[in-house]
């Protein structure tokens, strides 16, 4: 089955390909999304906006699409950035200016607990989407480690580890990241539609 995904970060896109290879997958590529304009990301919960930028991608690819979202949810913040994680210092996005608001955020915290959070939405091409969920937890360090990866990946470590996602090699964060388990979910849950054994939703 032909599937479009909607993204335009080139660092999310090569991790998805690397987490989801399932046979008689076609992943289109973002020439086949050219029309689309950018997705104004506006919902309140992750699962909003990964769903209107997957019907988004549905529509213009006239075909089945594929979208996530996904953040940092730091508890002593009230669950800041949250869905403005891409966003945390002001637009455009900037990972380095994120990451230092964090830290300043965070300065004097000793509950550094956190989780990323990622939501997928797959949306057909008759307009209905489904998501599903996945999370990682861990804790923020006070200064960067590591040059892998993207994002809060230099601060977080998760649990049961001791290296931050950007210490890991792309092996080890694709088998324990929030992205991994929320793809992980989504190939479970929609493999036989995504190989292109059901023309539309399965029962359950």
């Amino acid at each position: 089955m032909k599937l479009a995904l909607a993204s335009r970060n080139p660092h999310k896109l090569d991790e998805i390909r690397r987490i989801v290879n399932l046979p008689g997958l076609d992943w289109l590529d973002s020439a086949a999304l050219a029309d689309m304009p950018e997705v104004v990301e506006d919902g309140l919960t992750f699962a909003s906006n990964a769903i209107k930028k997957a019907m988004m991608a549905a529509f213009y690819s006239k075909g089945w699409a594929m979208a996530d979202d996904s953040g940092l949810e730091v508890n002593a913040l009230g669950g800041a950035p949250g869905v403005i994680s891409a966003r945390y210092a002001g637009a455009p996005a900037d990972y380095a200016a994120n990451n230092a608001k964090l830290l300043r955020e965070l300065a004097g915290q000793s509950d550094r607990s956190a989780r990323f959070c990622c939501v997928v939405a797959l949306a057909s091409p008759r307009g209905r989407a489904q998501v599903v969920e996945g999370y990682c937890s861990g804790r923020i360090l006070e200064e960067y480690r590591g040059g892998q990866g993207f994002g809060y990946d230099p601060l977080f470590v998760p649990d049961g580890y001791d290296l931050t996602f950007a210490e890991m090699d792309a092996e080890l964060k694709n088998r324990i990241s929030h992205r991994a388990r929320a793809f992980d979910l989504a190939c479970r849950k929609w493999g036989e539609l995504l190989r292109g054994d059901h023309a539309d939703w399965p029962a359950r």
